[in-house]
């Protein structure tokens, strides 16, 4: 943990090096809706945590009032369009989490031993009803939402027994479920909020639909959407909008690639920082280990000699590659358990490789090799003690678990799943072509994480570290100076359609993430 704080503390000084200089937009013409019939009196968006303002972990009121639909609004107003409502949180911090009975809110960057680290505000809030008009809301933006739970009563309610509930959409649902089945929607919330005058709408989901899968190191094959399930319900959601009223026009954002996020290039796959006397000790500790892989080499066992030295742990001084598990890797209990039987180990050496069984280190990244993704939360359990054994180190002695890593193969997975989710919304959209527009977010996002965002010398990267940072401390949400951005992209994609000349913001008059403090 130590070294990735100094890692931290590394690419915070080197952030500061580049220029605060602010961009200024070019000039545009006056504000108008364009000469294709395009109306913007009234705006309704439907998405999740991306459109209701989440932001560092939490959803509260700065991060709501940054919304990038709240920003789309506010430039559309501009050139005619109408008021932005949306259910208010109400809330400085927001909520995060809880430790014992302490409430924790959104994080910030605190100096923690020297280092800038994400740390959760005190106190939080527990999200509490919304008391305004539900009848004139304009943002059904939820956090956690998928395709198929945006469509579902039971994402209102009931509280008890059900995976589904989500207290973000039941504080202001107009019908909150109280049995799960019978009850409003998500999604019929904003379409009939689209019928009652609605003009234009914004559409974001199915990030949810691989994101979860992926923040939880691919653990969990139940909850990542299989393509012709996500084709399904987009077609039922977005038909949903379309009907809800036959003359309004429409947005629809795609998947950006959500491994290029922070949330998994933050954490280095190569953060443990050895002098060459604990290197040696390391290594010796793993020679009874590595000999066993060179016994499977040979016969009667024959495994791939490459695959074995593949496997073999060693440590050297400097920086050094993460212990892990790779669930795809040969399962060598088995082979272990016949060098017993073959009286060439003992019980008790065999019991202490049980650990290893599918244990490697990690690969690195390199223009020429996928490698393992670290996730953020790994920080905080890099170098920790398992069971406060000094011999059990997380992530160097005992192989980090597989919930804090992407392996080459999963990262393969996720992709060609967001590659066939964004076919399926590049289909829907052509399908309406006269009323929609694609916002190709995943292009975008690339440019950003390839660091390719420049305006007038001023960068907008993909990291969480001020003051040129587009993510929140969440690693996985943006933040204000981010969420203006993708306003940006949204407005420039419904320009380019309609013939608008609807201003762009300037991102740069939205705040990055703030300075560490003590």
């Amino acid at each position: 943990m130590k070294n990735i704080k100094k890692y931290f503390a590394v690419i915070t000084a080197m952030s500061m090096l580049g220029s605060c200089e602010l961009y200024k937009l070019p000039d545009v013409p006056k504000p108008n809706a364009g000469t294709t019939g395009l109306d913007l009196t009234k705006m309704v968006s439907v998405g999740n945590s991306l459109t209701a303002g989440y932001m560092n972990g939490a959803l509260y009121t700065a991060g709501q009032a940054n919304s990038y639909p709240k920003i789309i609004a506010d430039q559309m107003a501009r050139a005619g369009g109408g008021a932005f409502n949306q259910p208010d949180i109400n809330s400085t911090n927001g909520f995060f989490g809880t430790a014992g009975p302490t409430i924790l809110g959104r994080l910030r960057l605190k100096i923690v031993s020297g280092a800038p680290t994400p740390t959760p505000q005190v106190p939080g809030d527990i999200p509490s009803a919304f008391t305004g008009n539900k009848g004139t809301l304009n943002n059904f933006g939820v956090p956690g939402v998928t395709l198929q739970t945006a469509q579902i009563a039971a994402l209102g309610g009931p509280a008890t027994s059900n995976p589904a509930y989500n207290a973000l959409y039941a504080r202001f649902a107009s019908n909150p479920s109280t049995d799960g089945v019978n009850g409003s929607t998500l999604i019929g919330d904003a379409a009939a909020a689209l019928a009652n005058n609605g003009t234009f709408f914004t559409f974001w989901l199915g990030n949810n639909d691989v994101l979860g899968y992926a923040t939880g190191g691919a653990s969990n094959p139940a909850i990542l959407t299989s393509p012709a399930n996500f084709t399904a319900r987009l077609g039922t959601a977005l038909n949903a909008m379309l009907n809800a009223k036959a003359d309004a026009e429409g947005a629809v954002a795609n998947i950006p690639n959500v491994t290029n996020i922070p949330y998994f290039t933050t954490v280095p796959v190569n953060p443990v920082n050895l002098p060459a006397a604990n290197a040696s000790a390391l290594n010796a500790g793993f020679v009874g280990y590595n000999g066993t892989l060179d016994v499977f080499k040979a016969a009667p066992f024959s495994l791939p000699a490459a695959e074995m030295d593949a496997r073999k742990v060693n440590f050297v001084a400097g920086l050094n590659r993460l212990l892990i598990v790779d669930e795809t890797a040969r399962d060598l209990g088995p082979f272990w358990d016949q060098l017993v039987a073959a009286g060439l180990i003992t019980t008790a050496q065999r019991t202490q490789l049980e650990p290893y069984r599918q244990a490697r280190q990690a690969i690195i990244n390199t223009p020429n090799t996928i490698g393992d993704l670290v996730t953020l939360p790994a920080a905080s359990v890099i170098g920790t003690l398992v069971g406060g054994n000094a011999q059990l180190i997380n992530g160097v002695t005992i192989p980090l678990a597989d919930n804090f890593i992407l392996i080459p193969s999963e990262r393969n997975e996720i992709q060609n799943a967001i590659n066939s989710f964004n076919q399926s919304i590049a289909a829907a959209v052509q399908a309406n072509s006269s009323r929609l527009v694609l916002v190709d977010m995943n292009a975008a996002f690339v440019q950003v994480a390839t660091g390719t965002v420049t305006v007038n010398g001023s960068s907008l990267t993909a990291s969480i570290l001020p003051p040129f940072g587009a993510f929140s401390l969440d690693g996985v949400h943006p933040n204000a100076r981010g969420a203006a951005y993708i306003a940006n992209l949204f407005i420039s994609a419904i320009n380019a359609k309609w013939g608008s000349s609807i201003p762009l913001c300037n991102p740069n008059n939205f705040p990055s993430n703030e300075l560490p403090s003590p």
